[in-house]
């Protein structure tokens, strides 16, 4: 690797590292409801907020009227969008025109952005009127992540508490997470990127003539805002089709390095911020440490893939090797001004969160390099996973983790002083059961179907891909796309709208059901015997934990997908060379 390439990641690491521990008090205070300096702007608005919706800043909820009132207000959210995008040609700010959006896509994408999914089968710029992407994009960004933010912070306040039987309020904790957390950065952030280049306007798109004499439509509108929330919010929905990798979501290897420190700095920040809310930062480091550890993993593997090159071209004789004055590696389906290695880092930024911002093709990416994105995202975007969700997505984990090492040692499982018990592990295990069943079972029954085999551009182990990453990238609310898949069709609309509901809010559901069975146990003392969670010994046996269930769920089907695309491709010394 170049000297340029260490020197990206050693200031990348360094800033995503000084960026969480510096935001992770504030984070924890705005989100415990205690005072910080937004608050001096922002408390009037909380109380009319409160005011208008008429609820109490100490009102309490017990776990099922948490999760009831967080599933209203997304199913309200969804049929308010769904109701928007499909009337859109009717309304204003719409200066290109574009009609209303078919009913089956229209459902996709109001479920997409509502979900956190972000998943975007259609092209933004040539599909949605300003007003449908500042409404639904762009409003959803802030109101799916704090819904994320408040089911962890319940979360917090369940393993925090004594003989509780709440865990809060579920409209005053998405009011905190919206007005403290989330709009004051994506406000400052917004007019950083507006300072980078990135349009923030209302203007129609302007016709140019190219210098062979051609016309080109240069698309712009409220982009700044968009892509502001899209990155702080692990949303990853962009204004154009290209995503990332447009110079107007993302002009230069400095906005890109800015927006990739984003990307993994507020959810590693979240998940220390989440140690200082149930009293024991310990804890929380130690689940940095282990995302972290995933994280570097699954980058080295794709980088390494990625520098060698393709083996094919080896074979051929084509000199791939990487150095300052050429890029080398796999250039293929990258934006030149953004590099292979900044390209590479961002694409497993995105998988291992539930961003799903995309700088670069997947699918052109080698085999491995595209299964270390894939399984980034079939372990649930945990490494280190998106705003909030990460926090209680590897939580599930722990508790299995907890479990097994109570097996092994025969003492009852604690975390944290509370007793993990048999109904908190079957509501693990059944939340473990949701991904493969989406994406085995949905996935099997699209390749099985005529309209599914037809949305692949290829067969084989790269078709299998294609498919399998699609209902991965829902399952795990990332919205990232493998490419090369027509996944506006109704089959693939519904299904995949099906998987993002059910990736969200299974999990959602079993997240609330566990904290508050925690919030009403009591704490038991430490003694000599209690496993401590916080120790690099349980940190290992938490990756070994989640590699084994990766394993066991996935391996079958990485094997006759990205491995043996792999194998193939290293058998290239059969094919005649020039």
């Amino acid at each position: 690797m170049t000297q340029s390439a260490w020197i990206t990641l050693l200031a990348l690491f360094a800033s995503v590292s000084l960026l969480a521990f510096a935001l992770q008090g504030y984070f924890a205070r705005a989100l415990a409801g205690e005072k910080t300096f937004a608050a001096y702007i922002l408390l009037p608005l909380e109380r009319l907020i409160y005011a208008i919706i008429g609820v109490k800043p100490d009102a309490q909820q017990s776990w099922r009227a948490y999760a009831g009132s967080l599933l209203l207000f997304n199913a309200a959210g969804i049929l308010l969008l769904f109701a928007l995008l499909i009337t859109q040609g009717i309304l204003p700010l719409n200066p290109q025109r574009l009609p209303g959006i078919e009913p089956g896509l229209a459902f996709n994408i109001a479920v997409a952005f509502v979900t956190n999914t972000d998943w975007q089968a259609y092209a933004g710029e040539t599909t949605l009127s300003y007003l449908s992407q500042m409404l639904g994009p762009t409003t959803q960004g802030f109101l799916s992540a704090a819904t994320g933010l408040a089911v962890m912070t319940a979360l917090a306040r369940g393993l925090a508490m004594k003989e509780a039987a709440t865990l809060g309020h579920f409209y005053v904790d998405l009011t905190r997470a919206t007005l403290y957390v989330l709009l004051p950065f994506a406000l400052i952030f917004a007019i950083a990127l507006i300072a980078l280049g990135v349009p923030e306007n209302l203007s129609p798109s302007i016709s140019a003539t190219t210098l062979e004499g051609a016309t080109q439509t240069i698309a712009q509108g409220p982009v700044a805002s968009l892509t502001s929330i899209k990155i702080l919010g692990s949303n990853g929905g962009g204004f154009f089709n290209a995503n990332g990798a447009h110079p107007y979501e993302n002009p230069s290897p400095l906005s890109a390095f800015i927006q990739i420190v984003l990307i993994l700095a507020l959810p590693f920040a979240l998940v220390l911020a989440f140690g200082r809310m149930i009293g024991d930062r310990k804890q929380g480091l130690a689940l940095a440490c282990g995302m972290a550890i995933l994280f570097l993993s699954l980058l080295t593997l794709s980088l390494a893939s990625e520098l060698q090159g393709s083996p094919i071209l080896a074979t051929l004789g084509i000199d791939q090797n990487a150095s300052d004055l050429n890029p080398g590696g796999s250039m293929e389906g990258k934006e030149t001004r953004l590099g292979l290695v900044l390209s590479t880092i961002e694409t497993i930024a995105a998988t291992a969160t539930s961003n799903g911002t995309a700088m670069a093709s997947i699918e052109s990416l080698t085999p491995l390099s595209g299964m270390a994105a894939l399984f980034g995202l079939l372990t649930g975007g945990i490494a280190p996973g998106g705003i909030g969700c990460g926090v209680y997505g590897i939580f599930l984990y722990v508790l299995l983790s907890v479990f097994i090492a109570g097996l092994m040692v025969g003492r009852a499982p604690e975390y944290l002083g509370k007793k993990i018990e048999a109904y908190e592990i079957k509501l693990a295990v059944i939340a473990q059961l949701l991904y493969p069943l989406c994406v085995l079972g949905l996935g099997a029954l699209a390749l099985t179907l005529t309209t599914g085999i037809k949305s692949l551009s290829e067969q084989g182990p790269h078709g299998l891909t294609q498919m399998l990453y699609a209902y991965a990238s829902a399952a795990a609310n990332n919205g990232s796309a493998f490419a090369g898949l027509n996944a506006n069709t109704a089959f693939l609309n519904l299904t995949l709208a099906a998987t993002m509901l059910i990736g969200r809010y299974g999990i959602i559901i079993v997240v609330l059901a566990i904290a508050g069975s925690l919030a009403a146990k009591r704490k038991a003392i430490p003694s000599p015997g209690t496993l401590p969670t916080h120790s690099p010994t349980f940190v290992a046996m938490l990756i070994c934990v989640i590699l084994m269930f990766g394993g066991l769920s996935w391996f079958p089907a990485l094997a006759l997908g990205p491995i043996g695309e792999h194998l193939s491709f290293s058998n290239a010394s059969a094919l005649p060379t020039q």
